[in-house]
Formats: structure tokens, C-alpha cells, sequence
């Protein structure tokens, strides 16, 4: 685990929290909703991811001596330092279960908490949950291009910095099932994968002299990259030679690589030469800028390819880079907030919520899911959140509440959950959405409505402060 300390944070997030020190407010109970309002890809869905990460960084969220000291240095109220000396988040926390499936502008994790602790988290939540949420939806796209073949995440050299730690547990949830990434193999238990560079290769005198060297150092685990001078020609024929040797010492050439050219076309001609000498045991890996839609076409070409080794375009989220996560101020004390503007999808929901996701009769997702305020009994129907005219009757449809708290005045609660069983209730989750909405292009748009008491209080608030 990577070490945070409070000042992991946007400065004005404790420009402000002084000022409401200094004016006697940090006893005002705030509520903010963590949301984005777009999803990543052109998807259908997104997997929520970091809900862990964030609840391990803010069991030991504070401020050490020498983050103080460099905020006197900012020119910061000593009376306001003092007080961060014992800084630590006391609120709670409500959210979605790590690893569910998320859309568009509902609350996936909401916080309530003193108004300055509120906002003292609010980068580190936003940095942790947006990244980890948009690489768990990359990796889960990928897994569905790529059927049953086995996925090895390899984007940590080319991430962002310290961001491919958290890639790399992200890409688990989303569904791949190995990383190259030693420490958060370590981290999270991970099975850790990886063959060798081309320069492993060419620093050996032959490529036949480097396969042998390698097969004796890990006779169980190898796998021989085979492009390095000519597939065809010199990699296969060489991996072909050690596999014998292998067989003949009690051991079995594990797999290949291939990390460039016609990877369709390469694959069928590898497997080909490799039956022929009865290596049908042998598998192919490939490797090389891979994403949904290369692997897409490599299945739909037949190409006898096992596994994948995906890097920079799961590591980074490429094409997007980043999801649009906000966190917006619903309530302050008994106060319902709203935040207008003239894009009407930007304007927020007040209060304190729950989200409702319909089931049909079969366990399958509706297709919709509702935003009411926490207290509503009894729901309807749902109303379109910024096109008023438009509505659906619920009435009748079964209705799991979503958000349930998992931090109480600071304390977690519940067991902490592995990175194997998210991964497997992300697993369970998306075999509930219906296959329209998990199409590559052009998916179907899942529903999220407000109910009718929570459009009601929005659009007095609208009239209210548009008034003024």
C-alpha cells in the first residue's frame, strides 16, 4: 500500500477548511455525493473500483509534523494548525459494493461528515475512486471481448507514475487474471505473470543459447518470447529445440510469445509448426498495444491465441484517461443544498439519498435504477432527471437498495473484503446486466431516473434560488 498523508489534497481544500474554522463552523455536518456523468469508452456500464483503496488510505488520513510545518511555511493560521494536529476523518460513509456495476449521475458513494473533514477528503476520494472506477471498466470491456482466454495485465512501465499500482488492482476487479506487477501481486495476492525482454535475448549470444539458459532457471515456468530476430524462421524453430530438451528432463515448455507483427497470422502459423512436433500443449501468448478492439478481431479471426498481455491501454484508460467523477454538496446540516447552472445536467440533487436498482422476475437487471431521497417508502414511478417530460412507472418492480454504509464516525465496518471475492461479485453483477448493454458499440442506454418526492424538493430549490 502506497503512504498518504492529509496533505495528498487540492489546496484549497484547506484554504477553505480554515476559513470555516476560523468562523466557528467545523461542528456543521456537510453531505456530499461522489458521481460522474459520463461514461468512459462510449461503454454501457461502469465497474465501480477503489472503494477499499480509500477506506485503507483514510484509516491513517492525517497530518504528520512535517505537513504542518509546511503549511505554516503557506501562511496558514496557527490557531487552524493546531486543530489539523488531530486531524482524523470521524464521519461516515455510505457506498455501492466495490466492484458493482455503475451509471451516469447517481450517488455511487455519499459522505457525511463535519463540514471541514468533508472536504479535507474530497481530492484523495476523487484521485482513488475516478482512476481505479475508469481501469476496472476498461479492463472489464476487455474481458468481454476476450471471452474465456486468460487476461495478464502488463501496464506498469508504461502507467502514470505510481498510478500502475492501483491499475494493476483495478484491472483484477474488471476481470484479468494476472498481473506483471510484482508488488501489487504482493499487496493483494495476487498471481503474478511475466516472460522476458528482448534484451534478456539479445544480450546472450544466441536466441537458442538465451531460450536454454532461461528454461533451466525456471523449467516450470517458461515461457519463450520468440520475436526478437524472426518468428517464423529463428524464434518458433528455436522454442521448438527446447521444448524437446525440456520433455527429455521431465519438464514442459509452458508457452511462447509474440509481441509483434501479423499476431493473427503469426499465432495460426505457430500453432501449426508447434502441433506438428506434438507440442499441442505448448500455449501462445501475444502482447503488443493491445486493446478491446485488436483483441476482438484476433477472436473473430480464429487466431489461436490463449492469453493476452494487455499494457498501456488498460494502465492509462486510453482513450479517455480519465472518468469525470465529482463530489457535490447535497446538504449542510438541516440545509438542503443544490448547485445550478445553465447545462441543466449539471445540476445537482439535494439531500440525503439512496439508490434503488430494478430486478425483474428472473434476478436480471430492469435496466433502471432509481435516486430517491433515504427516507421515501414507496416509489411509482421515476422521473427522467433533466428531461421533466419524460417518465416510467415502477410500481410493482422489485427494488434492491444500493448504498449502504460502510464507515461509521471513523470506523470501518463489515470485513474487509479480498481483491478476489470484489472481483468475483463484479463477476456475478455484470452476468445480471442484459447483454445489450455490455455491446462493445452503440449499447443500450440504462435508465436512471429520481423519484417523484426528489424532483419535487429539486424543483422548489430551482425555483427557489433562481428566484433570488
Amino acid at each position: 500500500m502506497l503512504d498518504f498523508s492529509a496533505t495528498y489534497t487540492d489546496l484549497y481544500q484547506l484554504t477553505m477548511a480554515q476559513c470555516y474554522y476560523l468562523k466557528g463552523r467545523q461542528t456543521q455536518t456537510a453531505v456530499f455525493d461522489y458521481f460522474f456523468r459520463k461514461l468512459p469508452f462510449n461503454s454501457g456500464y461502469a465497474i465501480f473500483a477503489g472503494l477499499q483503496s480509500l477506506l485503507d488510505i483514510l484509516d491513517d488520513f492525517h497530518f504528520t509534523k512535517e505537513d504542518l510545518s509546511f503549511l505554516q511555511t503557506q501562511g496558514f493560521d496557527e490557531r487552524f494548525l493546531n486543530y489539523l494536529q488531530n486531524f482524523r476523518f470521524q464521519g461516515d460513509i455510505y457506498a455501492l459494493k466495490e466492484g458493482d456495476v455503475v451509471f451516469p449521475n447517481e450517488p455511487i458513494a455519499t459522505v457525511k461528515a463535519s463540514i471541514i473533514e468533508a472536504q479535507i477528503i474530497e481530492t484523495v476520494l476523487l484521485n482513488t475512486l475516478n482512476f481505479q472506477t475508469l481501469i476496472a471498466t476498461k479492463a472489464s470491456r476487455i474481458r468481454q471481448a476476450a471471452k474465456g482466454k486468460r487476461l495478464l495485465e502488463f501496464g506498469l512501465r508504461r502507467a502514470q507514475g505510481p498510478g500502475g499500482f492501483f491499475a494493476s488492482r483495478a484491472a483484477i476487479i474488471g476481470g484479468f487474471d494476472a498481473t506483471s506487477n510484482v508488488q501489487a501481486a504482493r499487496e493483494y495476492n495476487l498471481p503474478v505473470a511475466g516472460t522476458m525482454a528482448h534484451s534478456f535475448i539479445q544480450s546472450c549470444e544466441t536466441e537458442l543459447q538465451a531460450f536454454r539458459q532461461y528454461a533451466n532457471n525456471f523449467p516450470k515456468n517458461t515461457i519463450l518470447l520468440v520475436d526478437t530476430y524472426n518468428t517464423l524462421q529463428s524464434g518458433i524453430p528455436n522454442a521448438i529445440k527446447v521444448a524437446k530438451e525440456m520433455e527429455n528432463q521431465g519438464f514442459r515448455l509452458k508457452g511462447i510469445r509474440l509481441d509483434s507483427g501479423d499476431l493473427a497470422y503469426l499465432s495460426k502459423k505457430a500453432r501449426a509448426m508447434l502441433d506438428a512436433h506434438g507440442l499441442q500443449y505448448v500455449g501462445i501468448t501475444a502482447s503488443n498495444q493491445l486493446d478491446e478492439s485488436v483483441i476482438k478481431s484476433l477472436i473473430e479471426q480464429n487466431a489461436p491465441i490463449d492469453s493476452f498481455g494487455v499494457g498501456t491501454s488498460l494502465a492509462i484508460g486510453y482513450p479517455d484517461a480519465a472518468l469525470d467523477g465529482v463530489y457535490k454538496l447535497a446538504q449542510i446540516d438541516n440545509r438542503l443544498c443544490i448547485k445550478l447552472s445553465e447545462n441543466i445536467a449539471k445540476t445537482t440533487l439535494p439531500g440525503l439519498k439512496q439508490v434503488y436498482r430494478l430486478v425483474d422476475e428472473n434476478n436480471q437487471l430492469f435496466g433502471a435504477d432509481v435516486i430517491s431521497l433515504s427516507d421515501e417508502k414507496e416509489m411509482l414511478q421515476m422521473h427522467h432527471p433533466f428531461e421533466s417530460f419524460k417518465h416510467m412507472d415502477i410500481k410493482g418492480v422489485a427494488k434492491a437498495p444500493l448504498l449502504n454504509q460502510v464507515v461509521h464516525q471513523g470506523d470501518v465496518l463489515g470485513p474487509k473484503q479480498s481483491l478476489s471475492q470484489i472481483a468475483q461479485y463484479s463477476y456475478q453483477r455484470l452476468a445480471q446486466l442484459p447483454e445489450e448493454y455490455k455491446r462493445a458499440t452503440n449499447p443500450h442506454i440504462y435508465k436512471v431516473g429520481i423519484s417523484d418526492q426528489l424532483k419535487q424538493i429539486r424543483d422548489q430549490l430551482i425555483h427557489q434560488y433562481r428566484g433570488n
